[in-house]
């Protein structure tokens, strides 16, 4: 039996205001005359935390678009643009939640790989090191931080540049960026990494490596979203570590059924990826029975929104392109249905369940 050889971070650094310690942090890796790159969630442009980033010299900071899921596109349109404007750069620093940080990821890949990101959907087609990257969240709960992957939407589907160049080189982990998150932003990223340790944890995948890590993620998601009755502080430092476990988790093992589906309407409806796991996670009783009945209580008890029908009025064609993009996802359907995960789920079976949403 062969094992998985994975890639972790290289480097972590963890608590509150170790944000400013970025400058210092990044200066060995500065190389003369090429800039360091920060693309920066473009909810931050005229806010504080904007003028705290360490431009130096020809720095370029850009504030990214994540209204809606990264496209290759977008990474190949901002990695061609430097490429010209500067030839070279000394790394890519991504500051905001998933979208964000998987920007920063592709962008450092595509400065060092021909072609286009879309040719790199998949496991394993990088070939090349990218530059150095810096990974910092300013939402808890994707796991963007410290997984392999970086989730994008191509021409033709909606899936990760997976390999063991994807990984961040540093990440740090500074709870008060968190602060200020919209409730329900907050809730729908942290269900992501609640939904990663359900499917984590329930899969076929699952050993010790995953399983200690989701264990102790899904507890500290319980103790913010169930045991808690209001936000604070200490629930921000909590959900940052259950992000960090979270993401571990699924490192060694895979997400499920959700994800999966998920996958379909971010490709066809551009729903971003932590409320799109909610709308689907809400209808998964049969995969998930005890995980939901939860996710419904803490829904209930946070007053938090879960769009519905948002599937209505759909056509044939539409149907037809989400379960192809979600039926692509195999390591997915055989981590929550088993090797045989065919005779489980089809089109037919899918597609019913796509109209529940």
């Amino acid at each position: 039996m062969a094992f998985r050889n994975f890639k972790m971070i290289g480097y972590v650094v963890y608590g509150r205001g170790s944000f400013d310690q970025l400058d210092e942090i990044i200066a060995p890796h500065r190389i003369a005359g090429a800039p360091m790159v920060f693309l920066v969630d473009h909810f931050f442009e005229g806010k504080p935390l904007a003028s705290r980033v360490p431009v130096r010299g020809n720095d370029k900071l850009i504030f990214v678009d994540v209204s809606h899921e990264p496209k290759t596109s977008y990474v190949d349109s901002i990695a061609q643009d430097l490429k010209q404007t500067y030839g070279s750069i000394s790394g890519v620093i991504g500051i905001g939640g998933g979208s964000a940080m998987d920007l920063a990821k592709a962008v450092s890949m595509m400065m060092t790989n021909p072609g286009s990101s879309a040719d790199y959907q998949g496991w394993d087609l990088v070939k090349f090191a990218g530059v150095y990257k810096v990974g910092i969240p300013t939402l808890s709960g994707t796991g963007a931080e410290v997984s392999r992957t970086t989730v994008l939407s191509g021409p033709t589907r909606k899936l990760g540049m997976n390999s063991d160049f994807t990984p961040f080189d540093q990440i740090i982990l500074d709870p008060a960026l968190t602060a200020n998150a919209p409730a329900n932003q907050r809730f729908y990223t942290g269900m992501d990494c609640y939904i990663h340790c359900i499917e984590s944890l329930n899969g076929t995948f699952l050993n010790e490596f995953s399983k200690s890590y989701g264990e102790k993620a899904l507890q500290i998601c319980k103790e913010v979203y169930v045991q808690k009755d209001h936000w604070d502080e200490d629930s921000d430092d909590k959900l940052m570590m259950a992000s960090y476990a979270g993401g571990m988790s699924i490192a060694y093992s895979q997400v499920g059924v959700a994800h999966a589906v998920s996958y379909g309407l971010g490709y066809l409806l551009g729903t971003k990826h932590g409320i799109g796991n909610c709308i689907v996670f809400d209808k998964l009783e049969e995969f998930y029975p005890e995980g939901v009945k939860e996710f419904k209580l803490m829904v209930e008890k946070h007053k938090i929104d879960i769009p519905k029908n948002i599937c209505a009025g759909l056509t044939d064609a539409d149907f037809d392109k989400m379960i192809g993009v979600s039926l692509g996802m195999k390591p997915l359907w055989e981590n929550a249905l088993g090797k045989d995960w065919e005779k489980h789920m089809n089109a037919d079976k899918l597609r019913k369940l796509y109209e529940q949403l």
